[in-house]
């Protein structure tokens, strides 16, 4: 199985640099790591994240555990670019890296190099030979945010180099009684549900936004309804919300800011009363809708928001829910919801809403945008479901802390 997995890494490797030809984000995952140097420092801790949202996830252990070790370099690294770029130059590390490609040379090089006291990995990212290395020089490794599924490749007959991983791990922080279960029947026990450090992450960002003056201008006291993280499907339906609520101010912000994406997202919008953030300078007072087209501002535009649909649904997954929920509003959002373990609560609770076309679209964000008593119950269960969470940086730094 471990040349079988060698085989598929090489194979990932070959069809990125054949795509970074003709893809931007392929570009940079391969120059990323072709020019990068690995620095020699001392007194080390590594936080590893595949990307910007699990970044943002892991953000308070990051935080908790920079203050609680000041002494010590935090080194970051990321497997794609879209959490790379944007946070290349964070203040709460002191190096950023790619990771590298997952080869035995490459994991023995690197860690050697870095020499961590420790290793946070966050959520999904299991990769053989970088496990492998820091369970063969003793250095703790710990799962943070984590959360398992039956179907994963963990639990299937032929996932037992996957399960040698989860073997090579010092302890588990997960999210639910679920993941915990899954790990017993495998034999694994080093393990603990502390819930998931997004939680904190979007309760300390909603007790303190960042004030956006622009948004306030263009709100301008109406209604607002605010799309995040929308993919072209998602913003075709939105479209068609749009057109049946004159009286509401609605904000866009896609997933993907390339010119391309904007203009075909602009597109779909009445071009008189549509205007893009980057000129917002030049807003009249009939202007009714904002494109988003830039990055890093959408954890800040949900506090003057009242309904919030996030996008994903008909692709790989939606995008994070809580960061909305937070603010307490209710969340809209498409089918494929049922990997995320928030997204299933807020929908038992009330407070979350899945739909599978533009009629259900249609009918729940009329409901929402028309009916003030029952946007506002949903607002406050969102609200609620995410303050009783709260609470798992606190519980994994202290584990940690008792260790080191």
């Amino acid at each position: 199985m471990l040349f079988i997995y060698n085989i598929g890494i090489h194979l990932f490797y070959l069809t990125a640099a054949l795509v970074s030809l003709y893809k931007n984000k392929a570009k940079l995952w391969i120059n990323g790591r072709k020019h990068q140097q690995i620095k020699s420092l001392e007194s080390n801790i590594w936080f590893h994240f595949a990307s910007l949202g699990e970044f943002e996830q892991g953000r308070p252990v990051l935080e908790a555990v920079k203050k609680q070790y000041p002494l010590h370099n935090i080194v970051v690294t990321f497997f794609s670019p879209s959490g790379y770029e944007p946070r290349k130059n964070t203040p709460l590390a002191d190096v950023v890296y790619y990771l590298p490609l997952d080869t035995a040379a490459n994991a023995q090089h690197f860690i050697s190099t870095i020499r961590p006291q420790m290793a946070i990995f966050t959520k999904y990212e299991y990769w053989y030979h970088f496990f492998n290395e820091l369970h063969k020089q003793h250095i703790p490794l710990y799962i943070i945010s984590g959360i398992f599924r039956p179907g994963q490749v963990f639990f299937k007959w032929y996932g037992g180099l996957h399960r040698k991983m989860l073997k090579m791990v010092t302890w588990f922080f997960l999210q639910d009684a679920q993941s915990k279960q899954l790990l017993h029947d495998k034999g694994i026990t080093n393990v603990s549900i502390s819930g998931d450090t997004r939680f904190d992450r979007v309760w300390a960002n909603a007790g303190n936004p960042k004030n956006l003056p622009e948004i306030v201008q263009f709100k301008n006291g109406q209604k607002l309804f605010i799309a995040g993280s929308t993919w072209p499907q998602d913003e075709e339906l939105i479209a068609e919300v749009i057109k049946q609520h004159p009286d509401w101010k609605f904000i866009i912000a896609p997933h993907e800011t390339s010119e391309e994406k904007i203009k075909g997202l602009t597109n779909l919008l009445p071009t008189e009363t549509t205007i893009k953030f980057s000129e917002i300078s030049n807003l009249k007072s009939n202007i009714s809708n904002l494109v988003i087209d830039n990055i890093g501002m959408l954890s800040s535009l949900y506090q003057y928001a009242d309904v919030a649909y996030i996008g994903g649904g008909f692709g790989a997954g939606i995008h994070n829910t809580l960061e909305a929920a937070a603010f307490g509003m209710p969340v809209i959002f498409g089918p494929k919801y049922h990997k995320f373990k928030e997204a299933r609560d807020l929908v038992e609770l009330g407070a979350g809403f899945s739909i599978n076309s533009q009629d259900e679209l249609n009918q729940i964000a009329n409901r929402l945008m028309s009916d003030e008593q029952a946007r506002h119950a949903s607002a406050v269960i969102a609200k609620d479901y995410v303050q009783q969470n709260i609470g798992a940086t606190e519980t994994i730094v202290n584990y940690i802390k008792a260790q080191h």
